[in-house]
């Protein structure tokens, strides 16, 4: 492989690479973030029908919290329920709020930190990879 559709693949891989490589460190900063300054709350989580728009599969709740300064506020999950860590209809789970922007939340116990060093690992290995391809094409 080699010439313009050689240069193509690496440069895209590369570009995919480092992409990946960013929402992965990202996501990891803002984890740290919310455990860092997040305000924490119990949360109501609420179950709702999915509709036909819904694309997250499974659907993920709604959770309910109060704010430190008395505001309700409802948000979607980041998280959905799994039978692993299940979220309940009814049930509370203790989450972590940006007291700037109470809409982003974390919650406690399910933060897929494992999911970010996937993105990570993978934008280097798609980063090294355009590299190494790189090479064999000059």
């Amino acid at each position: 492989m080699g010439g313009t559709a050689g240069f193509a693949v690496v440069v895209f891989g590369a570009l995919g690479g480092v992409v990946a490589y960013l929402a992965g460190v990202v996501g990891l900063r803002e984890l740290r973030r919310l455990r860092r300054v997040g305000v924490p709350a119990l949360a109501l989580v609420r179950a709702r029908v999915p509709t036909p728009e819904d694309r997250a599969l499974p659907p993920r709740p709604l959770l309910q919290f109060e704010t430190a300064d008395g505001r309700v506020v409802e948000v979607f999950s980041p998280v959905p329920s799994t039978p692993r860590h299940p979220l309940p209809d009814g049930g509370h789970v203790p989450v972590r709020y940006d007291p700037a922007d109470p809409r982003q939340v974390l919650v406690d116990g399910h933060e897929r930190r494992p999911l970010e060093y996937a993105f990570v690992a993978l934008g280097l290995l798609m980063v090294l990879t355009s590299i190494t391809l790189a090479l064999a094409v000059r």
